[in-house]
């Protein structure tokens, strides 16, 4: 009966969820349900499952609109129809072109036409008339009336009841209204008829829904037969990825023994018994579990992008895995960190495992185009995400539709409800922000997953081409496990694009070749170990930051393995629970260590007895209660959150407790043991993605160790980092880089590394138009260094504006002319006009005579911290009124603990958390004139009279304080120091 219905993922439209609107049905004792979500298949998965549970026939299809104008509704007489009903909306979606006015002929579908009185459809070919036999008129019960003259009435056969359910009752109509004006971005009493559903969509008994059609009872046995001639079948239990890379089962196992046989021989020499019994039991469960096509795709992948070049790190759960580091997926070795394979893939793991592999920024969309072509557009395509309505964008979205003003809904977004006052407007956005809230709202794209089928993609899901340019899934990761869909996350960070950049420069600027993928070599060199020991890691990935900087000075971490530790306690969860200061202190002490038994001193005495990872969850209930891998892990996803059944989660909760009453272990005991475990599990972090982040840090921290310049320069080109540019700069100049301003003859559009000397890049000054930028260098590049400024201008066709902003960075140094002097010579040569066109040949300027400027290098620093936004001729400490640099530096700290003194600092970056009370305490960091980082605390009263004025150089007065030997200072005053002022008479 009911052959159209909507969910909420009809975005802006719909109002029901999957849920609610089959167990609608099932109240109501419907036997079949045709969901056609507008333009869209997001839900047909989760809908399939719920209606089985119920008992109810599924029906798949689709509505198609073209804007508010309904063209069909199509459904699918089987899988193969609800393939062809995807792969023609995906045509429309992927080349941009508008839907025709009539469906193809395809055998596997029916379609379903509105009823318009007296309307022609228009012929599907030459010559042909009607309607085809797949092909019906839906009738609206609002519509009956009309039949009575249409004629319709003479095709009896041809008639189909068109019944929509769109709402649950008139509360969800009135939420429909309020969605489709948001959707026009229009005022909710400027909405049209046709905008909207009709009041009445909504579900009812098929008994009452017969009786609307009863003068009609044609009607009602012609849906019947449609909806009884239909059905859908998904295998959720399958794998649904390519099942073979070679194209054969056998020949994909022999391939990857053989790859995993030549890695291990590469990664650990010969005779290493260890590894290859982990080899020979991994390829064991990948082989029955039906992973080993996925592990040769994901080989397939890193072997192109190595041959290219590129840089990759693989992390996550698939670094628990010895085939993956043979197989260079990663680089972190599970023998060496005692890694649990079961921890990425088991027999009873309910959800498909999945590869991270990072790439530079630049290079992941040549690996994602790369896996398209390589494995055919038609069955391979990004996984998508749905964006939700949270509180803050519902109640903007609602304050257009009630026309409220920008500054009102702001202060309404930014504010609790309880927090406002309210009035009848404001009380009806907050009220319909809340059934908004957890809507989808838009679909979008995963970060990084990517699907690879046996079958086509469209025989699951149609495809949307949202701005990345590549086909994507219409629903999300959870579906795609549901599925059984193991997706390869291809993503990007700025990280991996300054350890490739910083390889590059190294061989351009030494002529060396760095293999930065040598681990062995990197993890036992001592200049690094120095580096992170005394916290000197700026630039580094993931341990830059001065929370980072401060605990591995707190744990005087040397090392690859303290290391990997420490890149998971500084996670929220751990800090937060003050795991991380207890780790911190029995660091000190590892011989004052109480074990609760001998099993935890055993398991945690890398730890010190903390939980630090999520695997130790994993050995603590193998090891201790005798749970085995497999369902040790599964308990341990289920404490997490991250599984569905509570029934199975108590189960292997029991199993825990009558375990550890099999091994003898007192209830006291079994209590304590669990409630750590249970206290943990919740915020735990993978030790195989600490060690993938703590490998590519020590990457990073071989290059700054041993390649100080080339790293920095690779540091600000990729931007991205935690620090400002201009930090990056400093940290350069400590490292004896010379700084130099633009220069249209060495500087490139990005920044340019010569010997020791960075230029800085075009790309730093404000206001330059990037297509000047480029042209700079590549007329330069054709044609030769410039001349002079006639030169220039005659080469690129700069006008004034772009002019004035290149010399006041004194990027025509070069010609010894004062930069004053080059600006009137500007307005000599180009008059008023924004823009010139290059010219072939010029003709020479003539001499005039033009008054001496002075050279004042305060301006100059002052046009730089205008156009660059930092100084380069000057350091900020030069700019300040006052020779006072403070009474001690940051080096004299450790020796001044419980001593009070004043601190002259310039800010580098700030950090606020909550106190329990709910107030705000800041944690600050500073660079002394010598240019060495000091840390200091602003506790809330001291925050409130003395807070932070912007950037700038800070008088700071306060106690020192030392936490496990890491010095900082307690504030208890503080002033922003006033700066020289320009000479222009500007304000500083």
């Amino acid at each position: 009966m009911y052959l159209n219905c909507h969910t909420y993922y009809s975005l802006r439209y719909g109002t029901l969820s999957p849920e609610q609107l089959v167990d609608t049905a099932a109240h109501f004792e419907v036997q079949q349900l045709a969901l056609t979500d507008i333009n869209n298949g997001t839900a047909i998965p989760e809908f399939v499952q719920r209606c089985r549970k119920q008992g109810i026939t599924p029906v798949a299809g689709m509505e198609f609109r073209q804007g508010d104008k309904l063209l069909y509704v199509v459904l699918a007489r089987n899988t193969e129809g609800y393939q062809q009903i995807n792969h023609f909306r995906s045509r429309h979606n992927l080349y941009h072109t508008p839907l025709p006015q009539r469906f193809p002929v395809c055998d596997n579908t029916f379609v379903i036409y509105p009823f318009v009185q007296n309307q022609q459809l228009p012929a599907h070919g030459p010559g042909e008339q009607g309607l085809h036999p797949n092909e019906y008129t839906g009738i609206k019960p609002t519509e009956l009336h009309q039949l009575h003259t249409s004629p319709l009435r003479y095709h009896p056969g041809k008639l189909v009841a068109l019944y929509p359910v769109s709402f649950m009752n008139h509360a969800g109509y009135r939420l429909h209204q309020h969605l489709r004006a948001i959707d026009h971005n229009i005022l909710l009493s400027q909405l049209k008829p046709t905008h909207t559903g009709l009041p009445g969509d909504i579900m009812t008994h098929p008994g009452r829904l017969k009786k609307h059609y009863a003068v009609f009872p044609h009607i009602i046995q012609n849906t019947e037969h449609l909806l009884q001639q239909c059905s859908i079948n998904f295998s959720f239990h399958s794998l649904k990825n390519k099942k073979t890379f070679t194209g054969h089962p056998a020949d994909d196992r022999a391939l990857l023994e053989k790859l995993a046989g030549e890695g291990l021989e590469r990664r650990y020499g010969k005779g290493h018994k260890e590894a290859l019994r982990r080899v020979q039991h991994e390829l064991k469960i990948i082989h029955e579990l039906g992973f080993s096509s996925y592990f040769l795709i994901t080989w397939d992948i890193i072997r192109y992008s190595m041959s290219r070049g590129f840089y990759h790190v693989g992390r996550g759960s698939g670094a628990n895995s010895i085939v993956a580091y043979c197989l260079q997926i990663t680089d972190v070795d599970p023998i060496e960190l005692d890694l649990y394979f079961e921890r990425f893939i088991n027999p009873k793991r309910s959800t498909p495992p999945d590869f991270d592999i990072d790439y530079s920024w630049q290079e992941r969309d040549q690996v994602l185009d790369y896996i398209f072509k390589r494995y055919g557009r038609a069955h391979t395509a990004l996984l998508g995400t749905i964006s939700t309505f949270h509180h803050r964008s519902a109640v903007r979205e609602l304050g257009k539709v009630y026309g409220l003003p920008k500054s009102e809904m702001d202060s309404l977004a930014a504010r609790h409800p309880t927090q406002y006052n309210t009035d009848k407007i404001t009380d009806k956005v907050l009220q319909m922000a809340g059934q908004l809230n957890g809507f989808p709202n838009l679909r979008s794209i995963h970060a990084g997953g990517v699907l690879v089928s046996e079958q086509p993609i469209c025989r699951y899901s149609a495809l949307d081409l949202p701005p990345k340019g590549m086909p994507t899934v219409q629903w999300d990761m959870y579906t795609a496990e549901e599925l059984g869909f193991e997706k390869i996350d291809i993503l990007s960070q700025r990280g991996i694009g300054h350890i490739n950049d910083s390889v590059q420069l190294i061989r351009s600027n030494r002529g060396k070749q760095i293999n930065i993928h040598h681990m062995d070599i990197i993890k036992n060199d001592q200049k690094i170990k120095e580096l992170l020991r005394r916290g000197e890691t700026i630039g580094c990935f993931y341990v830059e930051s001065p929370a980072m900087r401060g605990l591995l000075r707190k744990l005087s971490c040397n090392d690859y393995t303290g290391l990997v530790a420490a890149s998971s306690i500084i996670r929220p969860g751990v800090s937060r629970s003050g795991m991380m200061q207890e780790y911190i202190r029995r660091s000190h002490r590892p011989g004052n260590i109480n074990y609760l038994h001998p099993v935890m001193e055993k398991q945690l005495k890398e730890t010190y007895g903390v939980m630090v990872y999520q695997e130790d969850v994993i050995k603590v209930c193998h090891h201790f209660a005798g749970l085995d891998l497999a369902d040790a892990d599964v308990l341990r996803r289920a404490m997490s959150g991250k599984y569905r059944s509570k029934k199975e989660m108590q189960r292997l909760v029991d199993r825990f407790f009558e375990g550890c009453r099999a091994k003898g272990h007192s209830e006291s005991l079994t209590g304590e043991v669990w409630r750590q475990i249970e206290s943990f599990a919740g915020y735990s972090f993978s030790k195989a993605h600490s060690a993938s982040f703590a490998a590519e840090s020590f990457q990073s921290l071989y290059l700054k160790a041993h390649y100080p310049l080339e790293f920095i320069t690779a540091v600000i080109n990729n931007f991205g980092g935690f620090y400002r540019s201009e930090i990056y700069f400093h940290e350069a100049r400590r490292n004896g880089a010379r700084i130099e301003p633009p220069c249209v003859n060495n500087s490139n559009y990005l920044n340019r590394l010569t010997g020791s000397t960075i230029y800085v890049g075009f790309v730093h000054i404000q206001s330059l138009e990037h297509k000047m930028a480029r042209c700079i260098v590549d007329e330069r590049e054709h044609r030769g260094p410039y001349l002079g400024l006639e030169d220039f201008i005659r080469r690129t066709g700069a006008g004034t504006e772009q002019m004035i902003l290149i010399i006041r960075t004194n990027a025509f140094r070069f010609t010894g002319i004062p930069k004053q002097q080059l600006l009137w010579q500007v307005y000599l040569l180009t008059g008023k006009a924004k823009n010139n066109q290059p010219m072939l040949f010029g003709h020479p300027m003539k001499n005039f005579k033009l008054p001496e400027p002075e050279s004042d290098v305060i301006m100059d620093a002052w046009d730089e911290m205008e156009l660059l936004g930092f100084t380069v001729s000057l350091s900020p400490f030069d700019m300040l009124q006052t020779a006072f640099r403070g009474e001690i530096l940051a080096l004299d700290m450790p020796d001044r603990e419980g001593r009070k003194v004043r601190m002259v600092g310039w800010l580098v970056t700030t950090k606020y958390v909550r106190t329990v009370k709910n107030e705000v305490m800041y944690f600050g960091c500073f660079l002394d004139h010598r240019g060495h980082f000091f840390d200091t605390v602003h506790f809330p009263a001291i925050t409130k009279t003395y807070p932070f004025r912007g950037s700038g150089i800070y008088l700071l007065k306060g106690l020192i304080t030392k936490d496990f030997n890491h010095p900082s200072l307690m504030v208890e005053k503080m002033a922003r120091l006033p700066v020289k002022p320009h000479p222009a008479g500007g304000k500083p």
